[in-house]
């Protein structure tokens, strides 16, 4: 499995495909396209990397990981999964959207699909693991696919921070909890792409991340 991100709308959110090479099939993770030309961006990638999108995903349903949801479920003809603990977080984007600056945003027409966690999805011959990681959202998941030790972390733990706790479903102990059973005990050699900033691993957070230390 291959990790293609991009950074998008104006919370520099990292919006992630991720690659079967064998049967040309992805996942998007958390579209955040926000306007027609990101929105082509994604699409452009997509098509003259000759991929076929079949798994529409969602760490968690805050707005900036969010904005590009309908495009993409409309494009590719595909269900958005997440939490169902975070339907609600969904739900409200729409309601304070406009105060951020997007007053046309809408979510799917179509009906979203239940992420349970802990399970798996699958798309071509990739298998991710979810893991249920609250703290920052309350519905949040992290993706792991452990034969290339790569983590889908969302805004979870990022390179020498972790994720804020102040908005509505948001809680700290619950948040280090996430982290501390979740996410380090993964190896730490494991890659953390995050939903902010650049890569890190778990060894390098749990030894050096001033928020939550091993």
């Amino acid at each position: 499995m291959r990790v293609h991100s991009f950074s998008f709308n104006p919370f520099a959110e990292n919006t992630y495909v991720l690659i079967d090479d064998t049967t040309r099939q992805c996942a998007v993770l958390d579209p955040g396209c926000s306007t027609p030309a990101e929105q082509a961006t994604l699409r452009s990638f997509l098509t003259d990397s000759g991929l076929t999108p079949t798994l529409l995903l969602l760490t968690h349903a805050h707005i900036d990981h969010v904005l590009g949801l309908d495009f993409v479920a409309r494009t590719w003809n595909l269900t958005a999964h997440h939490h169902l603990l975070d339907q609600e977080t969904l739900r409200a984007v729409p309601v304070y959207a406009a105060s951020y600056g997007f007053p046309a945003f809408r979510l799917p027409d179509g009906a979203t699909a239940a992420l349970a966690a802990p399970g798996t999805v699958t798309f071509g011959n990739v298998t991710l693991e979810v893991r249920f990681a609250p703290g920052h959202a309350p519905g949040h998941v992290v993706l792991y696919h452990e034969p290339t030790k790569t983590l889908i972390g969302g805004d979870v733990l990022f390179n020498g921070s972790v994720g804020r706790t102040d908005l509505p479903g948001g809680d700290f102990p619950t948040l280090e909890r996430s982290i501390r059973e979740q996410l380090y005990t993964l190896p730490d050699d494991v890659s953390v792409y995050p939903g902010h900033g650049p890569t890190t691993t778990i060894g390098h957070e749990k030894r050096t991340n001033p928020f939550v230390r091993a």
